[in-house]
């Protein structure tokens, strides 16, 4: 793999250390449901509950948002009997639909879909923009229970909500289950996670700023921009492979510096790289690779005391989200909004120069480390047991064919279904031309992690009607040692979509 400072590496430790170190933290205990059915008509887990027609909230409970370092909780501060700045918060709700995943707008206002197989109960967290308030710690989640009579679909738990603004708001949620380690479980309800499927994450704007408080990652979402404008002669550039010449950067190193001679807003960014475009030229480049841009927390190594500590993570190879752009490449601290924007108003420099755009893409594990040091911000808390690939023989600990902690399940039914959406959405939303998969050998290994010889993950790649026109690069390996230079599983069936190997030769 590519980052050897992307993520910790510290041995597993074993399930009864893991359950004495949680049992020792300062953090309270998992809490009970915030939310009193009488104050929202949603029931506390799954129980009943008053869900029949929808209804304005007078009251509501609020709490503190907490980021987590290892392990943090959040604390209730108050029960507010007018909410959100001293006003009745306007917003009704109904039991929504279980499809899309995600954020999505409904006739009745925005529909909330997260996907839990595990789970026990599930609140949806939103943190509204409250008017003539800067300092984030001073706002308030407003938090929904929702019940899984009314709110759950299979596996799926969705509400849907009206009166939410249709941009600017943050959400997440709290998760919990069954709490033996030892069954594969790591639910935390002190802990807000990410929606798997947000589009946009909001955290630090500024990279590598450090105030020296963990990071809070939100999704958020917007519909009220209107459609990005590629232009009415835009096309892509559709350059044969043998004849590309690609060039592997990363965004922001290729302009942070002052001797880029760009404005100190633009350097490191989207924006920035734009400027560039004519080096590029001149070197002759008809294809740039560029390490991650999804959004990635450089600061991950300052989480506890390490080694690597004072370092920042500048590869990116620690993913925590599949679909939103990396928020501080923006120029100039834009936000989430200006990312994408931006990110798009490059592609779109790019193939007007008859540059394509590649990105290199770690779907083999995430951000989330192990389980002697873990991060939790998103899958682990939402579905460790599925999302993960877990040892058995070894107190269901994870599986670690990535030198990083954790292993992704790619094959799991799920897991790939988030992969092809990722894959698709970078294709469709950012028009991007092809993909490197690091460590690739990881997608042909089962939710057990051993080998497959037909992996679905990588048939599906190859027949989908956007993906199997990309072009996708594969590199070979994983730290599991399973090396598949010239003999990737079902090479016929995916030859035409599987082109380039990273590291080898067929």
């Amino acid at each position: 793999m590519d980052s050897a400072a992307s993520t910790n590496r510290s041995p597993l430790r074993p399930a009864a250390a893991a359950t004495a170190r949680r049992s020792s933290s300062s953090v309270p205990p998992a809490l009970p449901n915030r939310v009193a059915a009488s104050r929202l008509g949603v029931a506390p887990g799954c129980g009943g509950g008053q869900f029949g027609k929808a209804q304005r909230f007078r009251s509501v409970r609020s709490t503190s948002v907490g980021a987590q370092t290892g392990n943090a909780g959040r604390i209730v501060t108050e029960e507010r009997e007018s909410a959100m700045a001293g006003t009745e918060v306007p917003l009704k709700y109904s039991s929504g639909k279980a499809s899309p995943l995600g954020v999505s707008q409904v006739e009745s206002g925005l529909n909330f879909a997260i996907f839990s197989q595990n789970a026990s109960s599930v609140t949806l967290c939103i943190k509204l923009p409250e008017r003539g308030t800067k300092d984030e710690e001073s706002e308030k989640v407003v938090e929904f229970a929702l019940d899984c009579q009314k709110n759950k679909t299979g596996d799926i738990w969705h509400v849907s909500v009206e009166g939410l603004p249709t941009s600017g708001v943050l959400y997440g949620y709290r998760v919990n289950g069954p709490q033996g380690w030892e069954q594969g479980h790591r639910f935390d309800s002190n802990i807000i996670l990410l929606d798997p499927y947000a589009k946009l994450v909001s955290g630090r704007n500024y990279f590598g700023v450090d105030n020296g408080k963990p990071s809070q990652p939100f999704g958020t979402y917007d519909f009220d921009s209107s459609p990005f404008d590629w232009g009415a002669d835009y096309q892509l550039p559709n350059l044969p492979e043998t004849d590309l010449v690609i060039y592997e950067m990363n965004v922001r190193a290729f302009t942070a510096d002052e001797s880029s001679g760009l404005d100190a807003a633009v350097r490191g960014s989207y924006l920035g790289f734009i400027d560039k475009i004519p080096h590029l030229l001149e070197l002759g480049v008809n294809a740039v690779e560029l390490l991650p841009v999804f959004e990635f927390d450089e600061l991950e190594l300052k989480r506890y005391p390490n080694p690597r500590d004072h370092m920042v993570n500048t590869w990116g190879y620690s993913t925590i989200n599949f679909f939103a752009p990396m928020t501080r490449y923006a120029s100039a601290g834009g936000g989430p909004l200006a990312a994408s924007r931006e990110l798009k108003q490059m592609v779109k420099a790019l193939h007007k120069a008859g540059i394509e755009v590649i990105l290199d893409v770690v779907y083999n594990h995430t951000n989330e480390a192990d389980d002697a040091n873990p991060y939790v911000t998103s899958f682990r808390g939402i579905d460790n047991k599925v999302y993960y690939m877990l040892d058995p023989k070894n107190n269901s600990q994870l599986l670690n064919f990535s030198g990083c902690g954790n292993t992704l399940n790619c094959n799991h039914p799920v897991v790939m279904e988030l992969v092809l959406d990722s894959l698709r959405h970078w294709v469709t939303e950012y028009h991007i031309d092809g993909f490197r998969f690091d460590l690739a050998s990881v997608l042909c290994r089962g939710p057990d992690g051993s080998p497959l010889d037909a992996p679905p993950l990588i048939r599906e790649i190859a027949k989908d009607s956007v993906l199997s026109r990309c072009k996708i690069i594969a590199e070979p390996w994983d730290c599991g040692g399973l090396y598949l230079v010239g003999r990737f599983p079902n090479w016929d069936s995916v030859k035409k979509a599987l082109i380039l190997w990273d590291g080898g030769s067929t």
